[in-house]
């Protein structure tokens, strides 16, 4: 059976390249929202974190209608460090719309998604966006993505996929960039002439993979998949069984069934092969599990997400200050919430340790983890986490590592910074090109080689450089990385930091408090340009003497503490730190709190 009414599309990219803002445009064209319906801008992305800071982190499903057609859209992250999300979906799908910049053309995070999208065989729609840009090279980039599919071994139909120059934010798409169109009409087309639609047997036994985890309190955890073959009806009796694990298959039951229109969840009563649906019910269900009929528990082939590159380490937080701004502060809270974000990001891994306080916790990236990290403090959990590491491997008895492609774009007068930084962190130059008056570097350097090298970045660049990473694959380990020059100024005792001792201290180093703050001893409370660490005391008051009153601090003058994001914090940690992290604030502190316990260990290890 061919389901001539359904098409099944992703649509995917490197990030900032207009995904989700094409997606709003989509569903206003296609008659998604009422004509005076106010809605917001890429209205897919829906999480807080995805708001702020203008990225995709999580593959969403809608779906538009047009010309009696259903197109059923995920809107996938590209952002090389939740490229788990776009892995798994695509197993959904049938044909992908590959969005290329029209001024940056081809990056590393289009040649990933490309890659998997061909092993798949999937149809691809390539779309050239921005065309409205002031430096958009429409010639030259449609030649950079031929290169690109050639340089993937993709075949000759692949290598005939159409061309369509769109402007996502205008809401326009035509054929021949030179005669730009009027609104997204021929996108709607190509997708429903080009993308093969659904098929299989409406009459065989029900087989459903599923691609995605969504969580409810009200009903537990939501199946997210596409009907490879079958029929599946509300309060069926079904089996779940998993291609990869020698699980047993166990039995089971549809409770409720839900279709994606639009932006909504619209209940229904059945649904045959092709159809993306939602379902709940079955307690226990996994991303790359198989709903099958109980008759026949056959599973789907489903892909092998690639590994983890970065680990860290998350520890119950045992401060001074540990209970006091957290909701939930115990081991059982933190190892519940860790091993549920597992079960719904098929990228992320965790391990128990031998300590019942800690946790071994893999991501794809610095990003990837911070995200985690991020979404679990907004949800009211306080813990600690330590320095970000590598995953080594060992390879035919030699030690490896995971490598990284770079790629930045600097204005030229910064290439220099480029090169001595890269240095320093083993980067490899591969290539080097102008792109208009700017620069583009293509270095391959080790993962940890780019920890805390981002706001190292946009210093030397003055905030106009553009860097993007992806994972390369492994190599040999490269020797040494310096990571960190600079010490950390050291709360010297526990109470509140007042402006006679910050202005003591800030003779120092760089402050990253203010007037007012609670400290504790150990706690980092700014960093040294001396390689070493030094205690200071910031909870210092002036003495009242019968000459001088308290009341003269007032004339003291602090300079402006530097306030860490979270990104910035787990990247400037060292081994001997851990980051505190509750729903307030982020603290850095020392491992071993104690000043003279940490000398002591220090000097001890030295002597021996």
């Amino acid at each position: 059976m061919i389901r001539n009414d359904l098409r099944n599309i992703a649509i995917i990219a490197h990030v900032d390249h207009g995904k989700t803002t094409l997606v709003d445009e989509m569903l206003k064209q296609s008659g998604t929202f009422r004509e005076n319906q106010a809605v917001e801008e890429r209205v897919m992305d829906s999480n807080d974190l995805e708001k702020e800071r203008g990225i995709t982190i999580l593959a969403k499903n809608t779906s538009i209608h047009y010309n009696g057609v259903k197109i059923n859209v995920i809107d996938t992250p590209g952002h090389a460090d939740f490229s788990g999300e776009v892995e798994r979906v695509l197993k959904m799908v049938s044909g992908v719309l590959l969005l290329v910049d029209a001024a940056e053309g081809p990056m590393p995070q289009t040649r990933f998604v490309m890659q998997k999208a061909l092993e798949l065989n999937h149809k691809v729609i390539i779309v050239v966006n921005k065309i409205d840009r002031a430096d958009a090279r429409l010639s030259l980039v449609e030649d950079e993505i031929l290169e690109l599919f050639l340089e993937l071994d993709a075949s000759d139909d692949h290598l005939r996929s159409p061309i369509i120059y769109c402007s996502g934010r205008q809401g326009t798409a035509a054929l021949d960039y030179k005669a730009p169109g009027e609104n997204l009409k021929v996108l709607f087309d190509t997708i429903i002439d080009y993308i093969s639609p659904p098929e299989g047997e409406p009459d065989g036994e029900l087989q459903l993979l599923v691609s995605s985890i969504d969580y409810n309190d009200f009903v537990g955890r939501i199946g997210i998949g596409r009907i490879e073959r079958g029929v599946v009806n509300v309060n069926a009796e079904i089996s779940v069984c998993n291609f990869h694990e020698a699980i047993k298959p166990y039995k089971s039951k549809i409770v409720s069934l839900y279709q994606i229109e639009g932006l909504k969840k619209v209940p229904i009563q059945t649904a045959m092969v092709g159809d993306i649906v939602c379902f709940s019910g079955v307690e226990n269900i996994n991303i790359g599990d198989t709903v099958t009929s109980v008759l026949n528990p056959e599973p789907v082939p489903f892909v092998k997400i690639s590994e983890p590159t970065v680990e860290m380490f998350f520890y119950v937080n045992d401060s001074p200050f540990a209970g006091r701004e957290g909701k939930f502060v115990t081991t059982r809270h933190l190892k519940d919430k860790l091993f549920k974000e597992m079960l719904r990001d098929v990228s992320l891994k965790v391990y128990t340790t031998e300590s019942a306080d800690a946790y071994r916790v893999c991501g794809r990236g610095e990003m990837h983890l911070s995200v985690l990290i991020e979404n679990m403090r907004r949800a009211g959990y306080e813990f600690q986490v330590g320095t970000p590491r590598v995953i080594y491997k060992e390879i035919d008895g030699a030690l490896h590592e995971p490598i990284d492609k770079l790629i930045v774009d600097v204005p030229e007068d910064r290439v220099g910074y480029i090169f001595e930084k890269m240095g320093i962190r083993k980067g490899e130059l591969l290539k080097m090109n102008a792109v208009g008056s700017r620069m583009r570097l293509e270095f391959l350097i080790p993962s940890r080689g780019l920890f805390g090298y981002r706001s190292e970045f946009l210093t030397d660049t003055s905030g106009e450089g553009v860097m993007n990473t992806i994972f390369h694959g492994y190599g040999l380990h490269k020797g040494d990385v310096i990571r960190r020059s600079e010490g950390s100024l050291i709360a010297f005792e526990t109470g509140e930091a007042v402006t006679y001792g910050l202005h003591n201290a800030q003779d120092r180093g760089l402050l990253f408090i203010g007037a007012g703050t609670a400290v504790y001893e150990g706690m980092v409370v700014g960093v040294s340009p001396k390689n070493e660490d030094i205690a200071v005391n910031v909870c210092k008051k002036k003495h009242v003497t019968n000459m001088r009153a308290s009341g003269s601090d007032e004339a003291l003058r602090l300079n402006s503490p530097k306030r860490m994001s979270l990104e910035e914090a787990i990247e400037f940690i060292k081994d001997d730190e851990l980051l505190e992290v509750t729903p307030m604030n982020i603290r850095i502190r020392k491992r071993i709190l104690n000043n003279d316990m940490r000398m002591k260990q220090k000097f001890g290890d030295k002597k021996g």
